[in-house]
């Protein structure tokens, strides 16, 4: 019954995301400019990053959402997240070659509060 439950609510997160994507402005209408963006992204918990998962997206310029709203790693994280979209569109928008961010997970873990954090580096190109 637990595995419903999760599989359930995931499900929901996954709806909940594919419709901010599909209501959120597209990136080249935002920046018409950009030709490529990459996604460098790095999560860690604590003081240490040796071991953690690093990853790349590459972005499809033509036609991605201005939405930069990547789920915590931690899968026993509720309801956290790193919205990094603010940022990355501000240095997209200043024509900006390198934009580093780094966020903390405001979620749950229980009842403690999950704090992964999460850096990211957009790297981006201009027509």
């Amino acid at each position: 019954m637990q595995t419903r439950s999760r599989n359930t609510e995931a499900a929901q997160r996954f709806a909940e995301r594919r419709r901010r994507e599909d209501e959120a402005p597209r990136l080249a209408a935002i920046v018409p400019a950009l030709a490529t963006l990459r996604l460098e992204i790095e999560e860690r918990r604590g003081s240490t990053t040796a071991g953690n998962p690093k990853h790349v997206r590459l972005v499809v310029v033509e036609s991605a959402p201005a939405l930069f709203d990547i789920p915590c790693g931690d899968h026993a994280c509720r309801d956290g997240g790193h919205d990094v979209t603010g940022s990355i569109v501000r240095g997209l928008e200043a024509h900006q070659a390198r934009i580093e961010v780094e966020d903390t997970c405001h979620g749950s873990l229980g009842s403690a509060t999950c704090g992964t954090v999460m850096n990211v580096v957009a790297t981006a190109t201009y027509k």
